[in-house]
């Protein structure tokens, strides 16, 4: 049998602060625009899943549903943040 590797979280990081992840509003809207649903309401809290997190497509969405600093969006193959 083959082994699996866990890859989740080659290429990017997402982090939400403390402020914005108990944000019932926050919650809902990053779900909403989020393409590939690397965000989820989950009763009224941010929780990030995971495994879509290689799924982004920098489309700079949840930084702009967020207040500023809010939400990070790391590249993990080049070091830079959006």
């Amino acid at each position: 049998m083959a082994e699996t590797t866990d890859l989740q979280g080659i290429f990017i990081d997402v982090e939400v602060s403390d402020e914005v992840a108990k944000d019932p509003e926050i919650a809902a809207k990053l779900e909403e625009v989020c393409p590939v649903d690397i965000f989820r309401d989950a009763g009224g809290k941010v929780e990030i899943v995971e495994e879509n997190l290689d799924e982004c497509v920098l489309c700079r969405l949840c930084l702009e549903a967020a207040p500023e600093g809010g939400v990070t969006v790391r590249k993990l193959y080049d070091g830079t943040t959006l």
